[in-house]
């Protein structure tokens, strides 16, 4: 039988969600990465020893076949847009909500792109696939010079190589990413400037800013023959005003990884951490959190404040596009935290501090 539109695309939504959004021509024997065995590389795939392995196919097909997707509206538009200024001096942070796990900060007169997607769909093809509902915080003509791009990990939702492209082509910014994913940006343009590293690693990024590459309870993949053949990773990144803790993906697990960052980087003054895309559990929770979940993260990770993200702009699992809104205020309520010490952002909202 035919697949229908909305059959079709949900399936390309659970397969990016996955990670097993490409059908992919690379071969099952290619490498992103050739280095020494470590406690999280084999010589071949890298490896959470405090995760678990993604989900088979079988179990993707298992998921898609529910049909257990709640409707999102064509459009959910946000009422603001953002015109960032060139620079922030100093020690201040200007935060900027781009949208779904896209973030600009600015500080210390550096101005630095987390996981930037401007894309209209996070997809191996450009006509199918989770398209985004509500337009970029800040309009790609209106970014300030952009000087470092930090990207997390492989998954389309948080490598666009063609924002990468597009962002070279207008910026000439560093790229500072996971081991393997320089080989997978510079097949797509060989003119970025990827530098690729592992966990623990420390990068300066200028005098004043510098981000430590630490793990995560995640893993990667662009095609259906690569997995974990890159690296994933969270950042640490300090800066005059305090460090961040900036969670792209993550499960929860037992908590390991949050105590872990505590207590090899802290204290932080903000965790940024994902609070969406984590329906049905059964299928999700070893790889993204839910708000409950994420409010444990942040007092493992002892945070003075945390940002959510990965929410209402691009539908990739099951659940509604006000729940993880709704999730986190009731997880806030239960673990007696105020609403102000973890928010919630729209697209082109900014958060100053």
């Amino acid at each position: 039988m035919p697949l229908s539109r909305r059959r079709l695309l949900a399936l390309l939504a659970a397969l990016t969600a996955a990670g097993l959004g490409g059908i992919g021509v690379r071969s099952a024997r290619a490498r992103y990465y050739s280095g020494p065995i470590s406690d999280h590389f084999d010589g071949e795939r890298f490896f959470d020893p405090h995760g678990m392995a993604p989900k088979s196919l079988y179990d993707l097909l298992r998921w898609w076949s529910t049909n257990g997707r709640s409707e999102w509206p064509e459009r959910a538009p946000s009422p603001y847009s953002d015109r960032p200024p060139a620079r922030v001096p100093g020690a201040p942070w200007r935060i900027s909500y781009v949208g779904h796990a896209s973030f600009l900060l600015q500080t210390a007169g550096l101005n630095i792109l987390i996981d930037p997607v401007w894309s209209e769909r996070v997809s191996p093809v450009s006509f199918a696939g989770p398209k985004r509902v509500n337009d970029p915080g800040i309009a790609f003509e209106a970014l300030p010079p952009i000087d470092v791009v930090l990207v997390s990990h492989g998954h389309y939702d948080h490598l666009d190589l063609e924002t990468l492209s597009r962002l070279h082509a207008a910026h000439r910014p560093r790229v500072v990413t996971t081991l393997g994913h320089d080989t997978v940006i510079g097949e797509h343009d060989e003119a970025i400037r990827a530098e690729a590293y592992d966990w623990g690693d420390r990068v300066a990024l200028s005098a004043d800013v510098a981000v430590t590459l630490v793990p995560v309870r995640h893993w990667s993949a662009r095609t259906l023959f690569d997995r974990n053949k890159a690296l994933w990773a969270g950042f640490v990144i300090e800066t005059p005003a305090g460090k961040i803790l900036q969670v792209a993906d993550s499960g929860y697990g037992d908590g390991w990884h949050f105590k872990n960052a505590r207590d090899r980087h802290g204290p932080f003054r903000l965790a940024i951490l994902p609070v969406g895309a984590y329906e049905p559990r059964w299928f999700m929770r070893d790889q993204h959190m839910n708000p409950e979940e994420a409010v444990r993260a942040f007092f493992d990770s002892d945070a003075e404040l945390a940002l959510g993200h990965h929410y209402g702009t691009f539908q990739l699992t099951d659940e509604a596009i006000d729940a993880p809104e709704k999730a986190l205020a009731a997880a806030r309520e239960a673990a007696g935290l105020a609403a102000e010490r973890f928010r919630l952002l729209r697209p082109g909202q900014v958060w100053e501090i």
